[in-house]
């Protein structure tokens, strides 16, 4: 946590002292993780209404929440922690590891967690693996998105001292004095809000399975690569200048550019798309669930229709047996 109090942006004329925790009688609840938790709600309820434009079942949707959330959170934690493992103190204090609601998770840390576990839940499943990452890569523009507020009540992830139009004012509250920065949270939480409604229509016109995924890493990777050159509070790689997480993002922002450029020279058949493999599968499996229905309907008509018969057939014959029996008794009398 830090000393910051009071934010402004001069230029919007906004000034609030927005608290980090939002009480409720007994219980509280940080603002960060709140934030990180719509985030993440409202990306699995995009992936759950989409899900089947990919060709993945709404069920999986949720069976994979349960499982690669929980993953991605971790391993978003470790990751910040392995970076900030003296500065961070948790060399001396392990267990604040755990203190999640202070801050710091790493999104790359994130990322890598998650598909790891994508992948393997995929192997299972047997779901295309390239299919489940687009659609899963623009739940995380979403998240990343919203879940980037966090950081604005938790007064972190800004950026150099700027006096520009969009400068934040962050109050110390030790010395009173206000700095002036680069609000870097907002501009990665509006880069990926354009990134998601740029893909988001792409991805009705995607010529392949993987296409999305790409696209996103080489629209957060050049934004992550510009705006963490303004931070301040980046992770580094040991004792070196090099930001970690700038390196990753300019690294994978080349790579997905270049897998981009030799795709567009292929020739790429839709009906390759897993999507319309699945929905092909999936009709001819309701065709033949309707064919078994209406066998089982026609094989119940024909043993009731037959039931029928023989109960009108033993009827006669006792009918039969009793006019024999009445014939008999009037010949004896």
């Amino acid at each position: 946590m830090n000393d910051y109090t009071e934010i402004s942006f001069p230029g919007l004329g906004i000034k609030w002292n927005p608290d980090s925790v939002l009480s409720i009688g007994s219980l509280s609840i940080h603002y960060y993780g709140l934030i990180i938790a719509l985030g993440m709600a409202l990306a699995v309820l995009y992936g759950w209404k989409r899900s089947k434009q990919f060709g993945i079942k709404q069920d999986h949707i949720l069976d994979g929440v349960l499982i690669i959330v929980p993953i991605a959170l971790i391993c978003a934690r470790l990751y910040y922690c392995l970076f900030q493992w003296k500065e961070g103190g948790y060399a001396e204090n392990p267990i604040s590891i755990l203190y999640i609601w202070e801050g710091g998770l790493a999104i790359y840390g994130g990322v890598i967690g998650a598909v790891v576990a994508i992948a393997v839940f995929c192997k299972v499943k047997k779901i295309k693996l390239a299919a489940l990452l687009d659609l899963v890569f623009l739940g995380f523009l979403i998240g990343q998105s919203i879940g980037r507020w966090g950081n604005f009540f938790n007064r972190e992830a800004f950026g150099v001292e700027t006096n520009s139009f969009l400068k934040m004012g962050l109050m110390n509250a030790v010395t009173g004095k206000v700095t002036y920065h680069h609000p870097t949270f907002l501009y990665e939480s509006l880069w990926n809000a354009i990134g998601f409604v740029l893909l988001h229509f792409l991805s009705k016109r995607r010529k392949y399975d993987g296409q999305i995924a790409l696209g996103y890493c080489a629209w957060y990777g050049l934004g992550r690569a510009v705006i963490e050159g303004l931070r301040t509070d980046s992770l580094y790689i040991g004792n070196t200048d090099l930001r970690v997480s700038q390196l990753l993002a300019a690294l994978s922002c080349v790579v997905a550019v270049a897998a981009l450029l030799m795709m567009s020279f292929k020739t790429h058949d839709k009906a390759k798309l897993f999507v319309n493999q699945v929905s092909f599968d999936e009709e001819d499996e309701e065709d033949e669930e309707d064919e078994e229905d209406e066998e089982s309907e026609e094989t119940a008509e024909v043993e009731e229709a037959e039931e029928v018969e023989e109960a009108e057939e033993v009827e006669k014959t006792e009918e039969v047996e009793k006019t024999e029996e009445v014939e008999k008794t009037e010949t004896t009398e």
